[in-house]
Protein backbone atom coordinates (compact mmCIF):
# COMPACT_ATOMS: atom_id res chain seq x y z
CA UNK A 1 0.00 0.00 0.00
CA UNK A 2 1.26 3.35 -0.72
CA UNK A 3 1.96 5.79 2.10
CA UNK A 4 0.07 8.59 1.80
CA UNK A 5 0.51 11.82 3.81
CA UNK A 6 -1.16 12.70 6.78
CA UNK A 7 -2.84 16.22 6.88
CA UNK A 8 -2.32 19.15 9.60
CA UNK A 9 -4.10 18.55 12.87
CA UNK A 10 -7.32 20.45 13.45
CA UNK A 11 -8.02 20.04 16.84
CA UNK A 12 -6.43 22.08 19.48
CA UNK A 13 -3.62 20.77 21.35
CA UNK A 14 -5.32 20.67 24.46
CA UNK A 15 -8.47 18.87 22.83
CA UNK A 16 -5.85 15.94 21.41
CA UNK A 17 -4.25 15.76 24.75
CA UNK A 18 -7.94 15.34 26.71
CA UNK A 19 -8.52 12.31 23.65
CA UNK A 20 -5.64 10.63 24.42
CA UNK A 21 -5.73 10.90 28.16
CA UNK A 22 -9.27 9.76 28.31
CA UNK A 23 -8.24 6.81 25.95
CA UNK A 24 -5.57 6.05 28.12
CA UNK A 25 -7.51 5.70 30.82
CA UNK A 26 -10.26 3.78 29.52
CA UNK A 27 -7.13 1.06 29.13
CA UNK A 28 -5.39 1.81 32.00
CA UNK A 29 -8.42 1.11 34.46
CA UNK A 30 -9.43 -1.90 33.48
CA UNK A 31 -5.87 -3.30 33.39
CA UNK A 32 -5.52 -2.20 36.87
CA UNK A 33 -8.09 -4.01 38.13
CA UNK A 34 -7.97 -7.07 36.46
CA UNK A 35 -4.16 -7.53 37.78
CA UNK A 36 -5.50 -6.26 41.19
CA UNK A 37 -8.03 -8.95 41.30
CA UNK A 38 -11.63 -8.78 40.08
CA UNK A 39 -14.87 -9.91 41.36
CA UNK A 40 -18.26 -11.95 40.04
CA UNK A 41 -19.62 -8.39 40.07
CA UNK A 42 -17.74 -7.03 37.94
CA UNK A 43 -17.97 -9.16 35.48
CA UNK A 44 -21.75 -9.42 36.10
CA UNK A 45 -21.53 -5.73 34.89
CA UNK A 46 -20.03 -5.88 32.19
CA UNK A 47 -21.67 -9.16 30.55
CA UNK A 48 -25.07 -6.70 31.62
CA UNK A 49 -23.81 -3.41 29.66
CA UNK A 50 -21.18 -4.58 26.78
CA UNK A 51 -23.84 -5.77 24.53
CA UNK A 52 -25.27 -2.77 24.68
CA UNK A 53 -21.99 -0.81 24.13
CA UNK A 54 -21.31 -3.06 21.37
CA UNK A 55 -24.44 -2.67 19.30
CA UNK A 56 -24.44 1.56 20.64
CA UNK A 57 -21.25 1.19 18.20
CA UNK A 58 -22.02 -1.44 15.52
CA UNK A 59 -25.61 -0.78 14.65
CA UNK A 60 -26.06 2.41 16.11
CA UNK A 61 -23.22 4.55 14.99
CA UNK A 62 -22.41 2.74 11.83
CA UNK A 63 -25.27 1.23 10.49
CA UNK A 64 -28.10 3.91 11.29
CA UNK A 65 -26.81 7.17 12.73
CA UNK A 66 -23.87 7.14 9.20
CA UNK A 67 -25.64 5.51 7.18
CA UNK A 68 -29.77 5.58 7.58
CA UNK A 69 -30.06 1.75 7.46
CA UNK A 70 -33.20 1.56 8.31
CA UNK A 71 -35.81 4.14 10.02
CA UNK A 72 -37.12 4.54 13.60
CA UNK A 73 -39.18 6.53 15.74
CA UNK A 74 -37.19 9.85 17.45
CA UNK A 75 -37.80 8.35 21.22
CA UNK A 76 -35.95 4.98 19.83
CA UNK A 77 -33.67 7.13 17.72
CA UNK A 78 -32.24 9.15 21.10
CA UNK A 79 -32.12 5.76 23.00
CA UNK A 80 -30.08 4.20 20.05
CA UNK A 81 -27.68 7.33 20.63
CA UNK A 82 -27.51 6.58 24.24
CA UNK A 83 -26.66 3.01 23.58
CA UNK A 84 -23.35 4.94 21.38
CA UNK A 85 -22.61 7.67 24.05
CA UNK A 86 -22.05 4.52 26.66
CA UNK A 87 -18.60 4.18 25.12
CA UNK A 88 -17.95 7.91 25.05
CA UNK A 89 -18.94 8.16 21.63
CA UNK A 90 -20.96 10.98 19.63
CA UNK A 91 -23.63 10.09 17.06
CA UNK A 92 -23.22 13.27 14.79
CA UNK A 93 -19.31 13.31 15.63
CA UNK A 94 -18.99 9.67 13.73
CA UNK A 95 -21.25 9.51 11.80
CA UNK A 96 -19.79 12.91 10.02
CA UNK A 97 -16.26 11.43 10.40
CA UNK A 98 -17.67 7.67 8.33
CA UNK A 99 -19.22 9.47 5.98
CA UNK A 100 -15.87 11.42 4.79
CA UNK A 101 -14.01 7.87 5.30
CA UNK A 102 -16.57 7.03 2.40
CA UNK A 103 -16.27 9.70 -0.15
CA UNK A 104 -12.59 9.55 0.50
CA UNK A 105 -11.57 5.99 1.03
CA UNK A 106 -7.97 4.66 1.06
CA UNK A 107 -7.11 8.24 -0.22
CA UNK A 108 -5.13 11.35 0.93
CA UNK A 109 -8.27 12.75 2.59
CA UNK A 110 -9.47 9.58 4.66
CA UNK A 111 -9.88 10.34 8.17
CA UNK A 112 -8.32 6.42 8.83
CA UNK A 113 -6.88 5.00 6.17
CA UNK A 114 -3.87 2.28 6.81
CA UNK A 115 -2.11 3.91 4.27
CA UNK A 116 -1.53 6.71 6.69
CA UNK A 117 0.10 4.25 9.37
CA UNK A 118 -0.46 1.86 11.73
CA UNK A 119 -0.82 4.66 14.55
CA UNK A 120 -2.75 6.68 12.37
CA UNK A 121 -5.59 4.10 11.49
CA UNK A 122 -5.62 2.22 15.02
CA UNK A 123 -5.59 5.29 17.23
CA UNK A 124 -4.37 8.42 16.27
CA UNK A 125 -7.37 9.71 14.20
CA UNK A 126 -10.00 8.92 17.15
CA UNK A 127 -7.67 11.95 18.78
CA UNK A 128 -7.72 13.78 15.34
CA UNK A 129 -9.79 12.83 12.22
CA UNK A 130 -8.01 15.96 10.68
CA UNK A 131 -11.41 17.81 9.88
CA UNK A 132 -12.95 20.62 11.58
CA UNK A 133 -16.15 19.86 13.41
CA UNK A 134 -17.59 22.27 11.07
CA UNK A 135 -16.62 19.34 8.06
CA UNK A 136 -18.26 16.57 9.83
CA UNK A 137 -21.33 18.14 10.68
CA UNK A 138 -22.15 19.48 7.47
CA UNK A 139 -22.30 15.99 6.37
CA UNK A 140 -24.99 15.07 8.72
CA UNK A 141 -27.65 18.09 8.18
CA UNK A 142 -30.61 15.12 8.56
CA UNK A 143 -28.85 14.73 12.58
CA UNK A 144 -28.10 18.33 13.45
CA UNK A 145 -31.24 18.85 13.20
CA UNK A 146 -32.71 17.13 16.31
CA UNK A 147 -31.80 19.17 19.24
CA UNK A 148 -31.19 16.34 21.51
CA UNK A 149 -28.16 14.82 19.44
CA UNK A 150 -26.87 18.32 19.29
CA UNK A 151 -26.60 18.33 22.87
CA UNK A 152 -24.95 14.90 22.73
CA UNK A 153 -22.40 16.15 20.34
CA UNK A 154 -21.72 19.26 22.85
CA UNK A 155 -21.65 17.24 25.83
CA UNK A 156 -20.54 13.59 24.73
CA UNK A 157 -18.85 12.65 28.20
CA UNK A 158 -21.42 13.07 29.96
CA UNK A 159 -23.84 9.95 29.44
CA UNK A 160 -20.87 7.84 29.67
CA UNK A 161 -19.69 9.45 32.61
CA UNK A 162 -22.77 8.80 34.13
CA UNK A 163 -23.24 5.28 33.60
CA UNK A 164 -19.20 5.19 34.97
CA UNK A 165 -21.09 6.98 38.27
CA UNK A 166 -23.65 4.13 38.62
CA UNK A 167 -21.15 1.36 38.08
CA UNK A 168 -19.24 3.21 40.60
CA UNK A 169 -21.79 2.68 43.13
CA UNK A 170 -22.91 -1.12 42.53
CA UNK A 171 -19.62 -2.00 42.48
CA UNK A 172 -16.85 0.11 43.71
CA UNK A 173 -14.12 1.23 41.11
CA UNK A 174 -13.12 -2.29 39.88
CA UNK A 175 -16.72 -3.00 38.89
CA UNK A 176 -16.65 0.71 36.59
CA UNK A 177 -13.69 -0.41 35.28
CA UNK A 178 -14.77 -3.55 34.41
CA UNK A 179 -17.90 -3.17 33.65
CA UNK A 180 -17.97 -0.01 31.61
CA UNK A 181 -14.31 1.03 30.74
CA UNK A 182 -13.40 -2.68 29.52
CA UNK A 183 -16.11 -2.54 27.04
CA UNK A 184 -14.94 0.83 25.81
CA UNK A 185 -11.32 -0.18 25.18
CA UNK A 186 -12.67 -3.31 23.20
CA UNK A 187 -14.70 -1.76 20.70
CA UNK A 188 -11.97 1.18 20.27
CA UNK A 189 -9.77 -1.86 18.64
CA UNK A 190 -12.81 -3.37 17.20
CA UNK A 191 -13.82 -0.43 15.46
CA UNK A 192 -9.70 -0.08 14.53
CA UNK A 193 -9.21 -3.96 13.13
CA UNK A 194 -11.96 -3.21 10.82
CA UNK A 195 -10.62 0.07 9.87
CA UNK A 196 -6.71 -1.20 9.34
CA UNK A 197 -7.54 -4.82 8.75
CA UNK A 198 -10.73 -4.57 6.28
CA UNK A 199 -8.54 -2.36 4.12
CA UNK A 200 -5.28 -4.48 3.82
CA UNK A 201 -5.98 -8.52 4.03
CA UNK A 202 -8.91 -10.50 3.16
CA UNK A 203 -11.03 -11.44 0.13
CA UNK A 204 -12.78 -9.30 -2.46
CA UNK A 205 -16.35 -9.79 -3.77
CA UNK A 206 -16.75 -6.51 -5.40
CA UNK A 207 -14.30 -4.08 -7.88
CA UNK A 208 -14.92 -1.08 -5.52
CA UNK A 209 -12.86 2.04 -5.88
CA UNK A 210 -10.62 1.29 -2.58
CA UNK A 211 -9.02 -1.21 -0.93
CA UNK A 212 -11.97 -2.87 0.97
CA UNK A 213 -12.25 -6.36 2.05
CA UNK A 214 -13.82 -9.17 3.45
CA UNK A 215 -12.32 -10.35 6.47
CA UNK A 216 -13.84 -13.50 8.29
CA UNK A 217 -11.64 -13.47 11.37
CA UNK A 218 -12.70 -9.76 11.95
CA UNK A 219 -16.25 -10.48 11.16
CA UNK A 220 -15.98 -12.72 13.72
CA UNK A 221 -14.36 -10.61 16.34
CA UNK A 222 -16.80 -7.72 15.63
CA UNK A 223 -20.29 -9.47 15.05
CA UNK A 224 -20.17 -8.89 11.22
CA UNK A 225 -18.80 -5.79 10.46
CA UNK A 226 -15.84 -7.40 8.78
CA UNK A 227 -17.72 -8.31 5.80
CA UNK A 228 -16.16 -4.62 4.24
CA UNK A 229 -16.45 -5.27 0.75
CA UNK A 230 -19.64 -5.70 0.99
CA UNK A 231 -20.43 -2.99 3.08
CA UNK A 232 -17.98 -0.26 0.46
CA UNK A 233 -19.84 -1.70 -2.10
CA UNK A 234 -23.70 -1.20 -0.98
CA UNK A 235 -23.20 1.07 2.14
CA UNK A 236 -26.65 2.00 2.98
CA UNK A 237 -27.36 -1.93 3.60
CA UNK A 238 -28.39 -3.15 7.11
CA UNK A 239 -27.05 -6.40 6.35
CA UNK A 240 -23.17 -6.68 5.80
CA UNK A 241 -23.37 -10.27 5.48
CA UNK A 242 -23.98 -10.68 1.86
CA UNK A 243 -24.35 -14.66 2.13
CA UNK A 244 -25.68 -17.09 4.97
CA UNK A 245 -22.22 -17.79 6.02
CA UNK A 246 -21.25 -14.78 6.58
CA UNK A 247 -22.22 -14.09 9.93
CA UNK A 248 -23.35 -10.72 10.72
CA UNK A 249 -24.97 -10.82 14.48
CA UNK A 250 -25.41 -7.15 14.52
CA UNK A 251 -28.52 -7.88 11.22
CA UNK A 252 -29.87 -10.24 13.28
CA UNK A 253 -30.27 -7.42 16.13
CA UNK A 254 -31.99 -5.36 13.60
CA UNK A 255 -34.16 -7.95 12.39
CA UNK A 256 -35.59 -8.57 15.85
CA UNK A 257 -36.07 -5.28 16.39
CA UNK A 258 -37.97 -5.15 13.07
CA UNK A 259 -39.87 -8.33 13.89
CA UNK A 260 -41.11 -6.48 17.42
CA UNK A 261 -41.91 -3.30 15.14
CA UNK A 262 -39.42 -0.51 16.56
CA UNK A 263 -37.59 0.11 13.49
CA UNK A 264 -39.03 0.24 10.03
CA UNK A 265 -37.51 0.17 5.90
CA UNK A 266 -35.05 -1.74 6.56
CA UNK A 267 -33.05 -1.20 3.59
CA UNK A 268 -30.99 -5.00 2.43
CA UNK A 269 -28.82 -5.63 -0.58
CA UNK A 270 -30.72 -6.01 -4.14
CA UNK A 271 -30.65 -10.26 -4.53
CA UNK A 272 -28.33 -9.21 -7.52
CA UNK A 273 -25.43 -8.16 -5.10
CA UNK A 274 -26.26 -11.34 -2.99
CA UNK A 275 -25.12 -13.35 -5.84
CA UNK A 276 -22.27 -12.05 -6.83
CA UNK A 277 -19.08 -14.29 -6.53
CA UNK A 278 -16.11 -13.54 -4.93
CA UNK A 279 -13.41 -11.82 -7.46
CA UNK A 280 -10.41 -14.14 -8.40
CA UNK A 281 -7.23 -13.73 -6.66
Amino acid sequence: MERLPIRPHTRSRAARVRTAALITLIHVLPAWAIINGTGEKDWLLFAAIYPFQAIGVGVCLHRYFAHNAFKTSRWFQFLLALFCASTFGDPIRFAGKHRLHHLNTDRENDTHSPGQGFWFSWLGSHIDSRYTDEQICAQVPYLTQYPELMWLHRHSLAPGLTLCAVALLLGGISGMAVGVLLGAALLIHQSSAVNYFCHRFGRRRFQTDDLSTNNFLVSLLVFGEGWHNNHHRYPVSARAGFCWWEIDMFYWVICLWEATGLVWDVRRPPEQLRRTRLLAT
